[in-house]
């Protein structure tokens, strides 16, 4: 065997090198790093919206506009990046069975969630600080919705009050809450939201002990003097830059409640009179227990892999918790959701509705609400090529028939 040549010797450490690197990780492995440095010298970059020929044209083009900071907190993971990664890469485990031979001309995406009709059964994240990619924040992501009959979900962390972002988005959002360490905080922001007309909240659960972001925090500009403008302390950790806790005390409380326990459930669904959804829920065992302690759904996610570093994909958590809650109650999905047909195979597990997140921020950070319309166009469009293609008409024809597995067990 003749020896390496020291071009391929040289070229060998390199790979080794971006191989090892937590910035690289966070770009998705050494592929997506190269692919992201040749796009960074293109020209071609998306100018407009309109341009965009899938949701990843939108990612350079917000990289280039938000603040480098901002940029590295969302678009990371925690530990190895492991779990940011399999939820992309879970979708290849999942193959499509299309049926051929079938009236493609009359696609009906709509769907019904709690009694509320969206055009689709696409549904933008509920992400903090969304006034850190755009200045319009969540209200720009609210009056793209609005324009394209989606379901919002607003966070506990928004950078908008629940109340203005509800008036453009012409009915009330859905609110994901963080549970405040006393019961008594959370209480407020509970009556608040009732006040404010929102149907539906999703409790979080899966990240209440904090988490270890590595990569942000190798990545992030080494001085932050520029950020003591607008963060005190770590960026995103001051409550008074979160309107959601005004006119609560919140002295020695703590945003996230890491004693939370199925008492606290209970509990949270006696004072909670609208529909109850716990997010961050991946295990069957969890799952059966939602559907006895009353819950009215569960949304299957890893918090974008930014939580506990699992390593395991969201689309494959979902059909053990479909299996376990068996048609009680319904269950949504998000995490690593880029195309049309990723959607289409998350209702073929069962999953109602599928959430996206920072394609929404990619949009959110080029173009404002613009690119957030962009957006969920092509990802609403693309679905309806696949239903076509594969021969549905409707939510309702989406089955398990319409996929394998060949890589899973189940």
């Amino acid at each position: 065997m003749n020896p390496l040549a020291p071009s391929a010797i040289a070229r060998r450490r390199f790979l080794e090198f971006l191989a090892a690197s937590p910035y690289v990780a966070a770009c998705g492995g050494v592929a997506a790093y190269m692919g992201r440095a040749v796009a960074q010298t293109a020209p071609d970059t998306i100018a407009a919206p309109a341009e965009a020929l899938s949701v990843f044209d939108f990612e350079e083009a917000a990289r280039r506009k938000v603040m480098a900071g901002h940029w590295a907190y969302m678009a990371s993971g925690v530990d190895d990046d492991e779990t940011l990664r399999a939820n992309r890469e879970g979708f290849k485990h999942v193959k499509l069975r299309p049926r051929r031979l079938r009236d493609a001309t009359k696609v009906d995406m709509r769907v019904d969630l709690f009694g509320t009709a969206f055009d689709s059964p696409i549904f933008t994240c509920p992400t903090g600080g969304e006034k850190s990619f755009f200045a319009d924040g969540e209200l720009a992501v609210a009056r793209a919705t609005k324009a394209r009959g989606t379901l919002q979900i607003l966070s506990t962390s928004t950078s908008t009050p629940v109340e203005d972002v509800n008036k453009a988005h012409g009915r009330p959002v859905w609110y994901q809450l963080y549970s405040p360490s006393t019961w008594d905080a959370c209480e407020k922001i509970l009556h608040r939201v009732e006040a404010a007309g929102c149907p539906v909240v999703l409790l979080t659960v899966d990240n209440t002990t904090g988490r270890n972001s590595e990569t942000y925090l190798r990545t992030r500009p080494k001085d932050l003097r520029q950020c003591s403008g607008c963060h005190e302390g770590q960026p995103g950790t001051a409550v008074k830059e979160r309107p959601m806790y005004d006119g609560i005390d919140m002295t020695g409380v703590g945003t996230q409640n890491p004693a939370m326990d199925w008492a606290f459930i209970d509990r949270l669904r006696k004072a909670w009179k609208g529909k109850l959804m716990i997010k961050g829920m991946d295990s069957g065992e969890d799952a059966r227990l939602c559907v006895e302690h009353g819950v009215d759904g569960i949304l299957v996610s890893n918090h974008g892999g930014r939580s506990t570093e699992t390593g395991r994909a969201t689309i494959e958590a979902l059909p053990e918790v479909v299996a376990a809650v068996g048609g009680h109650i319904p269950v949504f999905v998000d995490g690593g959701f880029r195309r049309g047909t990723d959607v289409f195979k998350a209702l073929a597990l069962g999953a109602k509705a599928v959430g996206v997140g920072r394609p929404m921020l990619w949009g959110l950070g080029a173009f404002g609400q613009a690119g957030v319309e962009r957006v969920l166009e092509i990802l609403q469009g693309e679905l309806r090529l696949a239903m076509g293609n594969c021969g549905t008409q409707k939510l309702a024809d989406i089955t398990r028939a319409y996929v394998s597995t060949p890589d899973w067990r189940t």
